[in-house]
């Protein structure tokens, strides 16, 4: 009867192997030089974005795993502070993660993030970039960066990625940029006083997305 069982066992994991490579074959990120997948996602406010109406600017193209996580809470800021410097490049940032607008509207209002963060709840887009990950059997989107052209063509990709540096990384990037200036404090870890949080993802899963 064991033995019957441990056949069985064996014979399904053996035939899921074939899914799983079909999953991670079609999670390819696009090249550089690509065609931009297009896409229109509900940002923190509810209003559509989508790529096709930011023809003519550089459009920087951030996945991120989780609203108000540390890691997160760096890399946002860092665009943050940079923001004024992107848009005398003609670039706009995006953020994009699977959170919902309701999460993204709360994480905008305690960091004071005015950029648009993007929910893609139905991986559609994330997985059109090749940047849908899991953590721990939670779906999220994995931290790559996108920068965009004006043509809407893939100019650069970054795989992930550091948090603290990325925004620095991409404004270098984009012709004739400077360099952000952050704040060091701010590379180190996220602000304090946080008082509104949504329900979390397991503790352990903070620490492992710094």
């Amino acid at each position: 009867m064991t033995s019957h069982v441990f056949l069985t066992l064996a014979t399904a994991l053996l035939a899921a192997f074939p899914l799983v490579a079909a999953e991670a074959a079609g999670n390819t990120p696009p090249a550089e030089g690509q065609p931009a997948p297009q896409f229109s996602l509900p940002s923190q406010s509810g209003a559509q974005i989508s790529l096709s109406s930011l023809r003519g600017k550089w459009v920087v193209l951030y996945f991120y795993p989780r609203d108000m996580t540390p890691g997160c809470t760096i890399e946002a800021h860092n665009f943050q502070n940079a923001q004024s410097q992107f848009a005398a490049k003609n670039a706009v940032i995006l953020g994009v993660s699977v959170d919902s607008t309701q999460s993204h509207q709360q994480f905008c209002a305690k960091d004071g993030l005015t950029f648009h963060l993007l929910s893609d709840t139905s991986h559609s887009v994330v997985s059109a970039y090749g940047s849908l990950g899991s953590h721990i059997g939670i779906t999220m989107a994995n931290r790559n960066t996108f920068l965009i052209d004006p043509q809407g063509n893939i100019a650069k990709v970054w795989m992930g990625v550091n948090p603290a540096t990325a925004a620095s990384s991409v404004l270098a990037a984009i012709p004739g940029s400077a360099s952000v200036t952050a704040p060091a404090a701010m590379q180190a870890m996220p602000p304090k006083g946080d008082s509104v949080k949504p329900p979390g993802p397991p503790s352990n899963l903070k620490t492992d997305l710094q």
